[in-house]
């Protein structure tokens, strides 16, 4: 950057840099908040792909595409990315741009911070992606890194171990920005009980991170050492226990999944509102919800392991507090629809993929109830009827909150309105493909199909067949939201200040009682 660009101005400011020096150096919660969304775009495409490379060959039975080491490759990548790239970057960008608009605060509290934990990922990515060029391959382990597989592999897993901990200390930092900036800059007049569902979703799942985050960073350590300086901690052989890895790295598993839809509960609870015409039913008890899911989110770590030989004692346990974490789930599930009942309702794509997600967010809550109860979940343990449950709970919940909050706030975000019939589009190709591509796999699993295999036997080829059509839609579909995006970005109508109400009629609601404001501008001092 030559002298010039960072010329003072005649008040004496300096002007801010530009082109790739100032995505490189901002500090913008916006900026950042655009940065972690775009990042989390290209890796949903890039582990979208994997999937649908997994989906081709399982087309038929027989080994058509790819080695079944690489096929368990793929299985691997698909899930870490996915999880640490596509979803928690993703809500935490929604907690950049959102967060301080909601509060009425400048930034985040600490701006550099942000822009370093944002950094962070990119990094973390080309690590994880280049394990796919060393020697012997990306890691075949799961992405679960469960020992013995996790400890004899080669240097792609010490190089995997490394990114988790670089995406976890990008995943601290950035938790300790949103809990401080909720807490010490709320504008005059918002306590903590007026703000709305989305920024309480993310006080929670912040903590739940700080909590969660560093055990997982000693699960890896601990396999790490293992793999390279000789310690016994999980091999057998030398008198550990790879079962005590399970119980570690599932005391942060469990924890992680309702990090990575807590937030997909504070969109939804800020879309049904607006669109029912009405302030959400229920508020307090949905913050009291939320507490408690995470709170319980602690105590049901096991009901990953019913097959390892627990106590039965233990099992009982496990599967009763798995049975309890639902009851918080289903009053908000009950609230959402108490809010659209008798509401004055209009159905723009956020609406649907909200209603969406209600509908098929509870069908995966239920295959997760049934996976609750310890003999039937022995039975399935490891069959595709569990890969229904978490894909259920994880793309028609968290993915497809995160493409109602993108239609939602999106005009917002760019100052111009999205392209309606193209964005229908989007969601009923989504919807369709989706369901199209998992449901069949609860038959499969009740059927007997193993997950993470390249071949199968014949019996399984219909259902196969028709998951893996269903697979290529939902995946090719997602092209169509490129486009609205970018179509947005580029131009279009212009959008008003006060977006749902001008453009469609609709009144602006907030969901908290009361409400002194719409969130768009500081309040005034009561």
């Amino acid at each position: 950057m030559s002298d010039a660009v960072h010329a003072p101005d005649a008040h004496g400011h300096h002007a801010p840099p530009g082109g790739i020096m100032r995505w490189l150096t901002t500090t913008n919660h916006k900026d950042i908040g655009s940065l972690y969304l775009w990042f989390a775009l290209i890796m949903l495409f890039t582990a979208g792909s994997m999937a649908l490379l997994i989906r081709a060959e399982l087309f038929q039975p027989g080994l058509q595409l790819v080695r079944p080491d690489f096929f368990n490759q793929l299985t691997t990548m698909h899930g870490l990315i996915m999880i640490f790239g596509v979803i928690m970057p993703a809500f935490t960008g929604f907690a950049n741009w959102q967060v301080p608009l909601m509060l009425g605060a400048p930034d985040m509290a600490f701006p550099r911070m942000n822009n370093w934990s944002f950094w962070l990922l990119p990094v973390a990515a080309i690590l994880l992606m280049s394990s796919f060029l060393l020697p012997g391959g990306a890691v075949a382990g799961g992405w679960t890194m469960y020992p013995p597989l996790f400890i004899q592999g080669g240097v792609s897993y010490d190089l995997t171990i490394l990114a988790v901990h670089i995406m976890g200390l990008s995943s601290i930092m950035g938790s300790i920005n949103i809990i401080t900036t909720i807490l010490n800059m709320r504008a005059p007049g918002i306590t903590l009980m007026k703000m709305p569902l989305f920024v309480w979703t993310w006080l929670i799942t912040a903590y739940l991170l700080i909590a969660t985050m560093p055990v997982l960073a000693g699960a890896v350590t601990m396999l790490l050492a293992d793999r390279n300086f000789g310690t016994h901690f999980f091999n057998a052989a030398g008198g550990g226990d790879p079962v005590m890895f399970q119980h570690i790295f599932w005391f942060f598993g469990h924890p992680e999944v309702y990090i990575l839809i807590l937030p997909a509960f504070g969109i939804i609870s800020q879309i049904i509102p607006t669109f029912s015409r009405k302030p959400l039913f229920g508020y307090a008890s949905m913050v009291y919800a939320t507490a408690s899911i995470a709170i319980l989110s602690f105590t049901v770590w096991a009901h990953h392991m019913f097959a390892v030989g627990m106590p039965v004692a233990a099992q009982l346990f496990f599967m009763l507090s798995t049975m309890l974490i639902a009851v918080p789930t289903g009053v908000k599930v009950f609230n959402w629809v108490a809010t659209m009942w008798k509401g004055s309702l209009t159905f723009e794509t956020p609406m649907l993929f909200a209603i969406a997600f209600v509908c098929l967010f509870t069908i995966g809550g239920f295959s997760g109830l049934v996976l609750a109860v310890a003999p039937v979940d022995i039975q399935l343990q490891d069959t595709y009827y569990v890969v229904a449950h978490f894909h259920y709970v994880l793309v028609s919940g968290a993915l497809f909150s995160i493409f109602a909050g993108i239609y939602f706030w999106l005009p917002k975000w760019t100052g111009h309105m999205y392209d309606e019939t193209l964005g229908k589009w989007h969601f009923w190709l989504s919807v369709i493909g989706m369901n199209i591509v998992f449901f069949p796999m609860h038959f499969l699993g009740l059927a007997g199909m193993p997950r993470r295999i390249p071949d199968y036997a014949l019996q399984f080829t219909d259902f196969n067949q028709i998951a893996t059509l269903g697979a290529f839609v939902f995946g090719f579909s997602q092209l169509v939201f490129l486009a609205v995006v970018l179509k947005a970005i580029k131009g279009g109508a212009r959008a008003p200040a006060r977006v749902w109400e001008g453009a469609e009629g609709l009144e602006w609601t907030v969901p908290s009682p009361a409400p002194y404001h719409t969130f768009e501008t500081a309040p005034a001092v009561k």
